[in-house]
């Protein structure tokens, strides 16, 4: 195990955000963020049987399975949001081709969305998860809760090498954690063994849940640079490819393609909208392009 040293402490990377980042935002959203955080702090209100038009999320199973009809929980809107990260820093989220690496994006995401949520005068936690969920950041509001946020990400291990990262104990995880509805990134590169798929469906029951696809391009096409020696970053496995051959890289190209497509599937049977967002991508441009997606969705 080790810890990469960071160039940057936590009150300057905020200071960074702030200026590059932050600042753009509430130009183009003009500060309104309702689109991405809107109707996350709710009180439950009460029950009432379930309508076509209802979400499916809101149901209350227990109250359905003893009255033999679906029923829904309705609530009331709190002005509070707390919100939850879900943080995956396994092994394959220090790959980077680009000037960063997926790990950096994911820190100057978080640091942006909980800096937003705080200056609202709302409450952010987070659950970090290496090999297994190592650290639980309680939920609480302020600019110090970032600061404390951003530096458990910046000094969070490396892990050279660990066995083939799973997702499963990341959200069953937070099932046990986050016990009021909460608003929930799952911040992860999904390079991960199959079995997530049900605990994020109730995870996704219970609260809103939103995932950040942190990619790499390389990762889903290969340049033309002829022989390349290519290491698992979970496992260490090494592999000697020809990526002259373009059959090969078509056929790379086709199984990466498979793999969104089918991750895409997945969250969408759970009701969970997705934020992709590459390493050589502009995150302001990233952010205002899903907010304006929710905002669709909404009307």
């Amino acid at each position: 195990m080790s810890a990469l040293p960071s160039a940057s402490t936590p009150e300057r990377l905020l200071q960074r955000l702030d200026w590059q980042v932050i600042r753009r935002l509430d130009g183009l959203l003009q500060g309104d963020y309702r689109s991405l955080f809107y109707g996350y702090g709710v009180d439950f209100a009460d029950l009432r049987e379930y309508q076509p038009e209802d979400d499916i999320r809101y149901i209350d199973w227990n109250v359905t399975a003893r009255l033999g009809a679906p029923y829904v929980r309705r609530y009331v809107e709190d002005r509070e949001i707390t919100a939850w990260f879900l943080l995956d820093l396994s092994p394959s989220m220090d790959f980077g081709t680009g000037p960063d690496q997926k790990r950096a994006v994911l820190v100057d995401f978080v640091a942006t969305l909980a800096r937003l949520l705080t200056r609202h005068g709302n409450r952010v936690g987070a659950l970090f998860y290496g090999r297994r969920v190592e650290r639980t950041l309680p939920a609480r509001g302020g600019r110090i809760q970032v600061l404390r946020l951003v530096h458990e990400l910046l000094r969070h291990p490396h892990w050279p090498r660990a066995p083939f990262t799973t997702l499963t104990p990341l959200l069953e995880g937070a099932l046990r954690a986050i016990n009021r509805r909460a608003l929930i990134f799952l911040v992860s590169d999904f390079i991960s063994a199959p079995g997530w798929e049900r605990p994020l469906g109730l995870l996704g029951q219970r609260h809103e849940v939103v995932a950040i696809r942190i990619w790499d391009p390389r990762e889903e096409r290969l340049p033309d640079v002829g022989p390349l020696l290519m290491e698992d970053a979970e496992t260490g496995e090494q592999l000697v490819v020809d990526t002259q051959d373009r059959r090969f890289r078509a056929r790379f190209e086709a199984a990466a393609r498979e793999r969104v497509a089918a991750l895409n599937a997945t969250l969408k049977r759970a009701g969970v909208d997705l934020l992709p967002l590459a390493t050589d991508e502009d995150m302001v441009r990233a952010i205002v392009r899903f907010a304006l997606l929710r905002r669709q969705r909404r009307r």
